[in-house]
């Protein structure tokens, strides 16, 4: 069996074609390092395909910029509006794609799940997301869009999948207290 690279670069995106979010994380055994946080900015484009091409020139600079070895993204919500899902879709489906061109592995997290990973509650604000993230890595600067903490939310979920399944252990905790408890180390 191969061993695992003790450290890993992972790039989280929370796709939008008004605000993409990303943040990107180092991750040492259990410990996480925030690298970056931030937002690509589109509601000033009209057209729906120079958006995507942003997106993707976007994320192609975070690729070269950071070396991620995985891509977390967050999956579209389920709305009523189809034509806003069709975009959000296309939106994800492009980051997917520069990250893929890379080959780097692509993993897609639920809202829910995110939330429920970085909160211990699947229906937490995205402001309580933001407030445990700068917790959890400890920075005091507050992201003038609440997307970049978004972005940042989807890596350290993906981080958590892998801390929690390591050795083949796996462990859910029913709350934020229990995580708490048996993770004293990784919580400042």
């Amino acid at each position: 069996m191969l061993a695992e690279k003790k450290e890993r670069v992972i790039l989280g995106i929370d796709p939008g074609t008004a605000i993409m979010g990303y943040g990107v994380i180092l991750e040492k055994g259990s410990k996480m390092e925030l690298i970056t946080l931030g937002i690509v900015r589109m509601d000033h484009l009209d057209d729906h395909f120079l958006k995507l091409q942003r997106i993707f020139e976007k994320t192609m600079v975070l690729i070269e910029t950071y070396k991620p070895d995985a891509l977390a993204i967050e999956a579209p919500f389920y709305g009523k509006n189809i034509q806003v899902m069709l975009k959000l879709g296309r939106a994800q489906g492009i980051a997917m794609a520069a990250a893929l061109s890379k080959e780097i592995p692509v993993s897609e997290y639920a809202p829910r799940k995110i939330k429920q990973s970085i909160t211990g509650k699947g229906t937490a604000t995205k402001e309580q997301v933001a407030a445990m993230l700068q917790r959890l890595l400890n920075f005091k600067e507050t992201p003038e869009f609440l997307d970049a903490t978004d972005g940042l939310a989807v890596a350290v979920c993906h981080s958590f999948q892998r801390i929690a399944t390591a050795g083949g252990k796996s462990k859910s905790y029913s709350g934020w207290e229990a995580f708490v408890s048996d993770n004293k180390k990784r919580v400042k």
